[in-house]
């Protein structure tokens, strides 16, 4: 038996295990993991991220997918929506995405302009913790509306902090999911630049998080931007400024809580569903699939 990884709802699919890939004329082809994982093109070595701005230098440890790959891994694996629009995705070599210990990064860029790193030091996070915890229990309120499962942020699994010699920002979030008896770890990374930010987030269990912290030192020590993208190219006299600072990043709509723009919070809310499934495991689909598997539904997100 193939199970899916731990951290989602514990789904174990019986052998074979297949999944469904479009076909012409609404027809559906079913293939095996076996075969679906042999379908993915894992690179390693220097690749540059698709939309030209930073590079990738993969070492034998970690492989890399393209987008395309991605969103197949996203969607047909993992149950997610389709439309993610990534910059593809890392998994470390000994461990691929229906392994059971595997966990992945997935990469996208947010393009909003230069980030000020002035108020990294000004940072109340014990507040920013509890407004990200109201909006969390706001946000629950919709998702049941939805059929979704509620995701309730326990706490922070490491608090944010930031290095201005790299002008990358680090935290990891400790997730509950409704039904599910192990929390989640959602360990992010942002690369600050000239015009915008690197966005890396990893995805796995609690258990994970030495693992995956320190294995995000490599990642993050191999990710970079390319000359005239890095964040000590900025012009002032040309280049955009983003419209909020280093909280907003860790915060997302709660940063408008306590004190910056507003308008962040209207941002981030367009990105939140693929933040909350996409990057989180996608727990809150699988969650519902399975429940519609027991009671027949109509999936009001369709």
């Amino acid at each position: 038996m193939i199970k899916l990884r731990w951290f989602l709802p514990l789904l174990i699919l019986a052998s074979p295990f297949s999944f469904a890939q479009e076909q012409p004329a609404g027809e559906e082809k079913r293939i095996t993991a076996e075969e679906f994982l042999a379908s993915l093109k894992f690179q390693q070595g220097k690749i540059t991220l698709p939309n030209n701005v930073a590079t990738l230098n993969i070492p034998k440890t970690f492989r890399y997918l393209a987008p395309d790959d991605t969103e197949r891994v996203l969607t047909m694996a993992w149950g997610n929506p389709s439309g993610s629009g990534t910059l593809g995705m890392i998994f470390p070599s000994d461990a691929g995405p229906l392994d059971e210990n595997g966990w992945g990064v997935v990469l996208t860029y947010d393009d909003s302009g230069y980030v000020s790193d002035k108020d990294a030091d000004e940072i109340d996070y014990k507040e920013l913790l509890s407004g990200m915890q109201e909006e969390s229990q706001a946000d629950n309120e919709e998702r049941a509306k939805l059929g979704y499962s509620t995701v309730d942020l326990v706490g922070w699994a490491e608090q944010p902090a930031y290095d201005s010699s790299t002008h990358k920002m680090y935290w990891a979030k400790e997730l509950r999911f409704e039904g599910n008896d192990f929390n989640t770890l959602n360990y992010n990374v942002r690369v600050l630049g000239r015009s915008g930010v690197l966005v890396l987030n990893a995805v796995a269990g609690m258990n994970q998080l030495g693992q995956v912290k320190n294995s995000m030192k490599d990642v993050t020590a191999f990710t970079n931007f390319l000359p005239g993208h890095r964040y000590e190219d900025f012009d002032a006299s040309t280049d955009r400024v983003a419209e909020y600072g280093i909280a907003a990043l860790i915060g997302g709509a709660a940063a408008a809580k306590i004190g910056l723009f507003a308008k962040i919070g209207a941002l981030l809310i367009a990105a939140k569903k693929f933040l909350i499934i996409g990057l989180i495991a996608v727990v809150a689909v699988i969650t519902s699939l399975v429940r519609k598997k027991k009671k027949p539904q109509t999936n009001p997100a369709e």
